[in-house]
């Protein structure tokens, strides 16, 4: 090769793609990670937030707690004595005798009234010196009461209704001054108390409650209650 000659410079293909020149934007590695665990942390909280809500309602919507004002059902459940009341245990089966239950106060929808249940649909009751019938038999009663000096019937209990009184009779706005109790309106069973501490325990129906009534000579004497302890828990408004 002479001095003129010379090699052509090798052509660049013009379909070579070509990378793109960096922005200089490029978030680095810790800044990523720092911002995914901020957004896993957010995720993690509303999740419990709404677990716990959902909780909070399914327990709402079975159990409720009452506290108790006033006198009506002395001697067995006392002034500011709190309860634990059951939604759902009429969703299975229909009140017993004996029952404690809490239901909107038919005189007025706004407050909750707490009674004992002492007569069932199609029954006949009458109250006369102290003492319940039921169907012209008298009640046996194994539970302490303050007996009514009242007369009272007799009055058929009807359909889809509840005869309801106080365990202090003479100082209870129950079914002997207002009538009968509409089921639709309970709330729930009394189930538990709960406070005062030493009142705490299950509050159990009475042995008559899926009998009939028994003549109170075939039960055993009950001893008066000794502070602070009583056969049941203490509960009532002093309605």
């Amino acid at each position: 090769m002479n001095q003129n000659e010379y090699s052509a410079p090798t052509p660049v293909p013009l379909d070579v793609e070509h990378p793109p020149e960096s922005t200089g934007e490029t978030k680095s590695a810790p800044e990523t990670a720092t911002w995914s665990s901020l957004r896993s942390f957010i995720r993690e909280t509303l999740e419990t937030i709404a677990l716990t809500l959902v909780i909070f309602v399914v327990i709402r919507a079975g159990v409720q707690n009452f506290r108790i004002e006033g006198f009506s059902m002395e001697p067995n459940f006392h002034d500011g004595q709190y309860l634990l009341v059951s939604k759902v245990d009429y969703m299975l089966h229909s009140p017993e005798r004996g029952d404690v239950i809490i239901f909107q106060a038919p005189t007025n929808l706004e407050r909750d009234f707490i009674k004992r249940v002492i007569g069932l649909p199609g029954e006949s009751i009458e109250i006369r010196e102290g003492r319940v019938f039921v169907n012209g038999e008298p009640l046996a009663q194994n539970y302490q009461t303050n007996p009514g000096t009242y007369a009272y019937g007799p009055v058929k209990v009807g359909e889809n209704e509840l005869f309801v009184l106080g365990d202090n009779r003479n100082n209870s706005s129950d079914s002997h001054s207002w009538g009968m109790l509409p089921q639709k309106d309970i709330i729930g069973k009394a189930w538990l108390s709960y406070w005062p501490p030493q009142q705490w325990a299950i509050i159990q129906t009475p042995s008559f409650a899926n009998g009939e009534p028994t003549h109170p000579d075939s039960l055993p004497a009950v001893p008066a209650p000794t502070s602070p302890s009583y056969p049941y828990p203490s509960a009532y408004p002093s309605s």
